[in-house]
């Protein structure tokens, strides 16, 4: 079977000098592990394209134009192709660059590869018999990044591709920092503090920049309608539609929020929506796999406990919480303990919730892989002392439970950090966010 021709004129066009894409460079990197397929993941409309394509402007730096194409398979005159077209595309790639093949490495960049059925197949033998890096990327209703692992049988390795953090949502607006937070002027760190508010309600989605408030709602309001179609309903079959958008709703609607999936069961019930208590737990892994929502669940070495004790859920991104916000109320808080959570996720922790005494909670215990363990509290108005004091308390509490961690309580200003001079423990949440 010959080539087909729409791939024989993407090749065509891979192979030809471009301009380098002009856009923010993401703080994202692909992990250096040899004889990988490089899996780009992420929520829709988060960068992931733009990611790859970032990928090929730097390979293209050092590399000649021929060992470094990037190709986009999302084409609908190409519905219906399988893995053999992979095949024929790169025996096609050999002779138009016969130099190439056993004798120097070149970079394959693949976009929306999950559309052509059988592409973990071609990959594998990519690995064994050619001198290619593999990095592919695709929606997440049919990326996942165990599944890719699965498949690939233990040769595929994930990047995590999130909306803009605060530094690169800075840097969109060429305000990033140069200097390290105790070199900032006054100046500086009221102007870094008037963008934090901004991002906490503007979010960090690349399409949603400098939009006005009414079209960004609209637009990530969409992207959370597609993500409910594309990557669950049509991905796992999902019949109950009206119950898995109602959790939708009542997650973005409660951000942060204490979520039990035994307590949405029930509420689920109550509205007339007729779906089991498995479902329920199904749907929430399915938000989760699509990235939409993130969960804490509670710190405990108890897998029994761990799952049947609430969960803390958080918008993929803290502009979604000004987006589906119905009460009219300033969600500061919830949209600020949201932006801390994905910035821990980030860093690569594994994140939970601590109950620290009877009626005292710490928001967050971070575990990294290579460093100290922390213990994040989170509270952007301490200009109550009782309420500055009750935070601490509960870090004290949870620090004699994890001795092992650094504990940390963020604040939204360096005016409510001075409200406890003594404690080295306070720190401005924007000075955290820029620390690494």
């Amino acid at each position: 079977m010959g080539l087909h021709p729409v791939l024989a004129e993407k090749l065509a066009a891979a192979l030809a000098p471009a301009p380098p894409l002009v856009r923010t460079r993401r703080d994202a990197v692909l992990p250096r592990i040899a004889g990988k397929v490089h899996s780009v993941i992420g929520m829709r409309r988060a960068g992931k394209t733009t990611f790859l394509r970032q990928l090929l402007d730097s390979a293209r730096e050092r590399l000649p134009v021929e060992r470094a194409i990037y190709l986009s398979l999302d084409d609908d005159r190409l519905a219906g192709i399988g893995a053999d077209q992979l095949a024929a595309l790169l025996e096609e790639y050999f002779r138009l660059v016969p130099d190439v093949r056993g004798k120097l490495p070149s970079l394959w960049l693949l976009d929306e590869v999950q559309l052509v059925p059988g592409w973990e197949r071609f990959a594998r033998r990519v690995l064994d018999t050619e001198q290619v890096d593999l990095v592919v990327s695709g929606s997440s209703a049919h990326l996942l990044s165990r599944e890719v692992h699965t498949s690939l049988r233990g040769r595929g390795v994930a990047t995590i591709i999130r909306p803009f953090s605060f530094r690169e949502f800075l840097r969109h607006r060429r305000e990033e920092p140069e200097r390290s937070p105790k070199r900032w002027t006054p100046a500086e760190r009221s102007a870094l503090e008037r963008r934090l508010r901004e991002f906490l309600t503007e979010g960090g989605f690349p399409e949603t920049q400098g939009l006005d408030g009414r079209l960004r709602v609209e637009l990530l309001q969409g992207y959370v309608d597609t993500v409910i179609f594309r990557d669950i309903v049509e991905r796992y079959a999902v019949t109950q539609v009206a119950a898995l958008r109602w959790i939708v709703r009542h997650a973005l609607r409660n951000p942060a929020g204490r979520f039990s999936a035994n307590r949405l069961f029930k509420d689920l019930q109550s509205q007339g929506l007729g779906v089991g208590r498995d479902q329920v737990y199904a749907m929430l892994g399915h938000l989760g796999d699509a990235f939409l929502l993130g969960t804490a669940f509670l710190a405990t070495d108890s897998e029994r406990q761990r799952n049947t004790n609430a969960r803390n859920l958080y918008p993929a991104d803290p502009g979604l919480v000004r987006a589906f916000d119905a009460s009219g109320r300033n969600n500061i808080g919830h949209a600020l303990e949201t932006a801390v959570f994905n910035e821990l996720e980030r860093r690569g922790a594994e994140v939970a919730w601590v109950k620290a005494g009877d009626d005292l909670e710490v928001d967050f215990l971070a575990r990294f892989p290579d460093r100290e363990a922390e213990l994040v509290q989170v509270c952007a108005d301490v200009s109550d002392p009782a309420t500055l004091a009750r935070e601490l308390r509960a870090l004290d509490l949870a620090a004699k439970q994890h001795r092992s961690a650094r504990a940390r309580l963020l604040v939204m200003t360096r005016e409510d950090a001075r409200a406890a001079p003594s404690d080295q423990r306070v720190m401005p949440v924007a000075e955290w966010l820029l620390a690494e």
